[in-house]
């Protein structure tokens, strides 16, 4: 009796430890104590029961359709592509439905796909486009392998204690585990790099790793491959095989190398949203199942730092500055932004202006932090979510370079003015040393064009990056910033440009009063040193702060020099004549020249001109201090193009030859308002009635800015001491100033 009474209690406590093994999940995203808060919550909170619905009426649709899963053989943008895509998005809610609303059909529909692609993945050849460096089974590549890899790692966390032991060693030893052997070990060219695409690896390893309590993932995920055996000929798109200086790889490699201390990714803002969402997601899955790794606080937080650095970086739409390899109009809407929005505010601070935005999403996470977001909205503490002036730097260390916001005043649906000194950005990065972008209440005043890419529409290449992204969209020229000699910085070569980064010199930023950045680059052109200055005045004599660049170059040798600016809308006037081209003709043959109409050109020998243009709801007004012998070329987008790859924008280029060292000083206005209803046009002419060179050496520059109305403006500038404490006494014209710091304005 006693033994069998023995034999019992160990079968009993077998059966118990089990339950308590399965009890764990879900554990990864969703948690159960994060469960059972929503269970209990369910039609008290508006929010997350509104959003709640929305998902179960799209996945209850989808389920209806039946379970697809066809062999690969597209492009992005082709019906396998996106079947296999719309697959793991809908496998995610799915799961988190059936933990929310108790459903075993959300967990059987899960369990059937599952099963389907365990039935067919080992027997999956590499996938037929062979069109990456990296090629994917269920897709053309291993980057959207991983994608696919991420979102099933949280439907298999919801549903794993629904399956029986069998089904899920079937589903571990049959299509997990292979999986993320293929996207790793198989492919360490794509595992084991600095890189977003990296990053997604990592995080789909690690992430399946924590639901399968495989430690081998984990540590593979976090720490990289072993280096043995990893040819270091493996090629990426830029022809290298990309790992940090010090040869590490991995995760944690991968949030220290790209962020600086601020959170700025180098690859700049498109693609750090994109990058953003298999980061936060494998925090939070570390830091739920392996809090011990306090991986919040890895690296002084800066994966939460990063999020408002990353909302920061949005003009008045929310839409992403389109800086390096970005397609415009991807905006904080993104899914990748819902998420983490979310994220930062339940696993950070709680910042009450996170909430403003997550309001005007309109999404959440149906999980611990979306919830979280919903109950601080329905209790009332959102506040709105300020944007102002700021500084980001680039490099791990924050030594390379960096990004300089200026907003006019607190309100970011005023003048928002980008410049941009960074270093390359990895493979994404373009050669636009001193470029800056210019907005008014989110309209473009100076753009940048980002990306030549129709990302996921088939019929243009496949929905991957166009040819000309290389020749046009990546070249100096596609930039408002300075072109020597028709080349591009660096000769337009990735080796060389990745070895470099421009400088600040000094900046001065506040919420009110004029305001000013001034950065530096030596590299970009052999002998060619460049210093360029903005400045945002304020002044009430203009509708909108005055925007000053004084670009200094200096060179020993004769130089051509193309200064563009890209604009957008109608040209209304400009202060010399200009001459039509009888026939269209390519600007030039190389460095994105080819792909520039010549439309018209001037030259009219004097010193100060002005152009105008008009659109939206403003007049744009540029004023240039010129010499006698510039030219002016009107040029639009489209040549070398039959394919009609490139949009047709417009561009206006200040051209000065045969000249060494030189100052180009331009002033921008946006004033005036036009009504198409009353047909009245508000002051639609420039304030500005001259501007000249009061002084020009090594060591200042002195410009007058003369308006229509008043005193004259003066900007002092100091271009070899940047010291805030070094007094400056200069005498011009007979006059006497005195300031302290780099510069004054007066």
């Amino acid at each position: 009796m006693n033994r069998f009474l023995s034999l019992k209690t160990t079968v009993l406590i077998f059966f118990i430890s089990l339950a308590a093994v399965a009890q764990d999940h879900p554990n990864l995203i969703l948690t159960q104590s994060g469960v059972e808060q929503i269970r209990e919550n369910l039609g008290k909170v508006p929010f997350f029961d509104a959003y709640l619905a929305e998902v179960k009426a799209e996945v209850d649709a989808e389920m209806k359709t039946g379970i697809d899963v066809p062999t690969p053989k597209d492009m992005a943008g082709g019906y396998t592509h996106v079947r296999h895509k719309k697959n793991f998005l809908i496998l995610q809610k799915a799961g988190v439905l059936y933990q929310i609303l108790e459903d075993d059909a959300y967990a059987d529909y899960v369990k059937d796909v599952l099963m389907e692609y365990a039935r067919i993945y080992k027997s999956l050849p590499i996938h037929p486009q062979p069109r990456s460096y990296a090629r994917g089974k269920l897709f053309w590549q291993c980057l959207n392998d991983a994608n696919w890899l991420v979102y099933v790692s949280q439907a298999y966390d919801c549903i794993y204690n629904s399956l029986s032991r069998k089904e899920r060693k079937h589903l571990e030893n049959e299509l997990f585990r292979p999986f993320a052997d293929y996207i790793s070990v198989e492919n360490p060219q794509y595992f084991n790099r600095i890189h977003n695409h990296s990053t997604w690896g990592n995080a789909a390893v690690g992430m399946m790793g924590l639901v399968m309590d495989d430690e081998e993932l984990i540590q593979r995920a976090l720490y990289g491959l072993k280096q043995d055996g990893i040819s270091e000929n493996a090629k990426d798109n830029d022809g290298g095989f990309i790992k940090d200086k010090e040869g590490k790889a991995g995760f944690l490699a991968n949030i220290e190398a790209p962020f600086s201390p601020e959170g700025y990714y180098t690859e700049a803002p498109y693609y750090q949203r994109y990058a953003m969402y298999p980061y936060l997601l494998f925090a939070v899955g570390l830091n739920n199942v392996r809090p011990e790794e306090k991986i919040f606080e890895y690296k002084n937080g800066v994966l939460l730092k990063a999020v408002n650095t990353l909302l920061n970086l949005t003009d008045s739409d929310g839409e992403f500055y389109p800086l390096n390899d970005a397609q415009k109009g991807m905006s904080y809407f993104s899914r990748e932004l819902v998420s983490a929005v979310d994220i930062a505010y339940h696993y950070g601070d709680q910042n009450p202006g996170l909430l403003s935005i997550a309001r005007k999403q309109g999404k959440l996470t149906l999980d611990d932090a979306g919830f979280s977001v919903a109950k601080a909205i329905a209790d009332g503490k959102s506040e709105p979510f300020t944007k102002q002036s700021m500084e980001l730097t680039d490099g791990p260390n924050g030594e390379q370079g960096g990004i300089t916001i200026l907003r006019s005043g607190s309100q970011e649906n005023k003048l928002n003015l980008v410049a941009k000194y960074t270093a390359h950005g990895n493979s994404h990065g373009h050669y636009d040393k001193l470029s800056y972008l210019l907005y008014n209440k989110g309209e473009e005043v100076l753009q940048d064009y980002g990306l030549a890419r129709f990302v996921n529409i088939d019929q243009k290449n496949g929905g991957g990056y166009l040819k000309e992204n290389t020749s046009w969209a990546k070249q100096t020229i596609a930039h408002n910033t300075l072109v020597v000699n028709e080349t591009s910085h660096f000769n337009g070569k990735y080796a060389i440009g990745s070895k470099f980064h421009s400088d600040k010199y000094f900046s001065s930023l506040s919420s009110e009063g004029s305001q000013i950045i001034s950065a530096k680059e030596n590299n970009a052109y052999p002998g060619v040193k460049m210093h360029r200055t903005l400045v945002m005045i304020e002044d009430d004599r203009f509708d909108n702060p005055l925007v000053l660049d004084v670009f200094k170059v200096h060179s020993e040798n004769k130089n051509q020099y193309d200064l563009p600016h890209h604009y957008f809308g109608q040209i209304i006037s400009s202060s010399f004549p200009l001459e039509a081209q009888s026939t269209l003709a390519p600007l030039g043959s190389a460095h994105g020249y080819q792909h520039l109409w010549l439309q018209s050109k001037g030259k009219n020998g004097a010193e100060v001109n002005q152009l105008s243009w008009f659109t939206g709801s403003a007049f744009r007004t540029l004023t240039m201090l010129n010499t006698v012998a510039d030219e002016f070329l009107f040029t639009q987008l489209g040549a070398n193009d039959p394919e009609f790859n490139l949009r047709s924008d417009s561009s206006f280029i200040l051209r000065r030859k045969n000249t060494d060292s030189t100052l180009f000083v331009n002033a921008i206005e946006v004033h005036g308002s036009y009504s198409p209803v009353t047909e009245i046009a508000l002051n639609s002419t420039s304030s500005i009635k001259g501007i000249s060179k009061v002084m020009d050496t090594d060591d200042y520059t002195v410009v007058k800015i003369e308006l229509t109305t008043g005193s004259p403006i003066e900007v002092f500038l100091s271009n070899q001491n940047s010291s805030n404490n070094k007094e400056h006494t200069l005498t011009v014209n007979g006059n006497l100033t005195k300031w302290t710091g780099p510069f004054l304005i007066k």
